[in-house]
């Protein structure tokens, strides 16, 4: 196997509160709604490469240890989210609590820098090994505020002095991993220019929810299972009566 130096960014969107299982049409909406906003970010990721979809995750890495433009790639990535989070709450027309949530789901970041192994399993290539687990282990973490960068010591030591001023450092006990010294930003802090609002459209209201129908038909006939591989939006039986 292959092993090589990388920069490893799992983007992960989360804010989705209760969906009772029999409610099958806001959850389908809900998937949609998130696959919307992955290929936003997947779109905005520069230099990065998709590694995979993990549910309503990006997993993304760049070979290398130059990590100069990091934070503009976050940057570029939130900036996309965001965007296209307004466009979903303007053009709305569908009062399900899947698309009624919309305003209320965030984006949060875990990035690590370490060695990966490119390992091909049939047609599909997989990265592994130790420092590809630590990213992954970084999503359960204690971080304090719902939209932050998480990063380890080699990323931290990587960033511009005037933006790692904004950093606060916190020790996490990760599984399998013990203790690991992390640093957050709280992206509200270094928030940049976001881009202007759009103005309502009937006709790209009415296009958004006919293709957004479109998209959700299979999730509706059961043809999909909506949200199943998705961490963040959190499905629980409906109450016997």
């Amino acid at each position: 196997m292959a092993i090589e130096k990388a920069l490893l960014l799992i983007a992960d969107i989360g804010g989705y509160t209760r969906f009772m299982k029999h409610h099958r049409f806001g959850l389908a909406h809900a998937q949609d709604t998130v696959a919307q906003l992955l290929e936003a970010v997947i779109d905005a990721a520069g230099r990065f490469k998709l590694a995979k979809l993990e549910g309503d995750a990006a997993f993304f890495y760049a070979v290398g240890e130059d990590f100069t433009a990091f934070s503009r790639h976050v940057a570029d990535i939130r900036r996309a989210f965001v965007s296209k989070k307004e466009q979903l709450i303007v053009d709305r027309m569908c009062t399900c609590e899947g698309c009624m949530q919309v305003a209320g789901l965030t984006l949060k970041f875990v990035a690590h820098a370490g060695e990966i192994a490119f390992q091909k399993v049939k047609r599909y290539t997989e990265l592994a090994g130790v420092d590809v687990i630590l990213v992954h282990r970084m999503l359960k973490n204690d971080v304090p505020v719902p939209e932050y960068v998480l990063m380890t010591d080699a990323v931290l030591g990587k960033l511009d002095p005037e933006l790692r001023r904004f950093a606060h450092g916190i020790e996490h006990e990760f599984e399998s991993m013990g203790r690991t010294a992390t640093h957050y930003i709280d992206l509200n802090e270094i928030a940049s220019a976001l881009p202007q609002k759009l103005a309502p459209s009937l006709p790209r209201k009415l296009w958004h929810k006919a293709t957004k129908e479109l998209r959700s038909l299979p999730y509706l006939l059961g043809l999909k299972e909506p949200c199943q591989d998705y961490r963040n939006v959190e499905v629980v039986d409906s109450p016997k009566s």
